[in-house]
């Protein structure tokens, strides 16, 4: 069921809206994943040239998202830094059945995250295409996207899904209300706190921390 995320009903409380850019290389699902998650629906997609935009209404916490999807073709890239001012989470999308296109991807992510305006802001990794054959692990993406690195003094956190079944959507946009929520410190004694509650050894709880997971 999708009832985490729903349109705004007529009469409904407003509630406060924050931005989340939705960013990634063209082809790795950006829209479709978007549209599962507003409408449960498999939506046939062309490449966005320009962006699409979103409300999404969280039925449990005290903010709403307005979704900025904006395309990932090279030559809409340059345009990404324009919508980075007032965006409150950044989610990047990532199609883990295709390897050869992850340095592209690295080192696209890794431009955002340097920019001054983008300094903090909650990332999100969604690991996307999960269903294909071949597909990369959560894990496997996070070395090679070099996260550990390059998010160091961020909260961040990367979410294995798959767009089109509709699998570990809500999951990830979840994650992202409650990484906004919290401070990098507090995200990182709660994960230590549930880890230990089951029983992880520190080594354990510490790569847990830095590989955002």
């Amino acid at each position: 069921t999708h009832n985490l995320f729903y349109m705004g009903t007529h009469g409904s409380k407003p509630k406060k809206q924050v931005q989340v850019l939705l960013l990634g290389l063209d082809g790795s699902g950006k829209t479709t994943l978007l549209y599962k998650l507003k409408y449960n629906e498999s939506v046939a997609t062309v490449p966005t040239v320009g962006f699409n935009v979103e409300m999404l209404e969280t039925d449990r916490g005290s903010v709403g998202l307005t979704v900025w999807d904006v395309g990932g073709q090279r030559k809409m890239r340059p345009h990404w830094k324009h919508h980075f001012l007032d965006t409150a989470g950044l989610v990047f999308v990532v199609d883990s059945g295709d390897g050869k296109r992850l340095d592209e991807a690295r080192k696209e992510l890794h431009q955002i995250l340097r920019n001054h305006s983008l300094k903090g802001v909650p990332l999100v990794i969604l690991a996307n295409k999960q269903d294909l054959p071949g597909a990369l692990s959560p894990e496997t993406l996070c070395q090679k996207l070099d996260l550990r690195r390059v998010c160091e003094g961020r909260v961040w956190f990367i979410q294995p899904c798959s767009a089109t079944m509709g699998v570990g959507l809500e999951e990830g946009f979840r994650k992202m209300v409650y990484l906004m929520k919290n401070p990098l410190r507090q995200t990182q004694e709660d994960i230590k706190f549930k880890m230990r509650s089951k029983g992880f050894s520190f080594t354990v709880i510490k790569k847990a921390v830095v590989c955002g997971s």
